[in-house]
């Protein structure tokens, strides 16, 4: 089974469409923001761009941070509830 690349007939490198759609989505910025701000680092992309790579890649990016959050927690030490504060029985708050 061959697996599908998503990036395969952009212009546009992968990295930089993971950090559009990233910006977008991590920060409150709206779209025209995300433009100016890769527009500041030599990245000319239209705010147009970032809206239709967010609806394209933004449920697999999503895929996959769920993905990977899931495994670090199963790879990870159980979860150990600790108690900031403790009241000595019967004294009032």
């Amino acid at each position: 089974m061959t697996k599908r690349k998503p990036f395969k007939y952009f212009k546009t490198s992968p990295e930089i469409i993971r950090l559009a759609v990233m910006l977008y989505v991590r920060f409150p910025l709206s779209l025209r923001n995300v433009e100016d701000l890769l527009h500041e680092r030599g990245i000319d992309i239209s705010h147009e761009s970032v809206r239709f790579w967010w609806n394209r890649f933004g449920p697999m990016f999503a895929a996959e941070i769920r993905m990977n959050c899931a495994e670090r927690l199963r790879s990870g030490p159980q979860w150990y509830w600790h108690l900031d504060e403790s009241v000595p029985r019967g004294s009032c708050i």
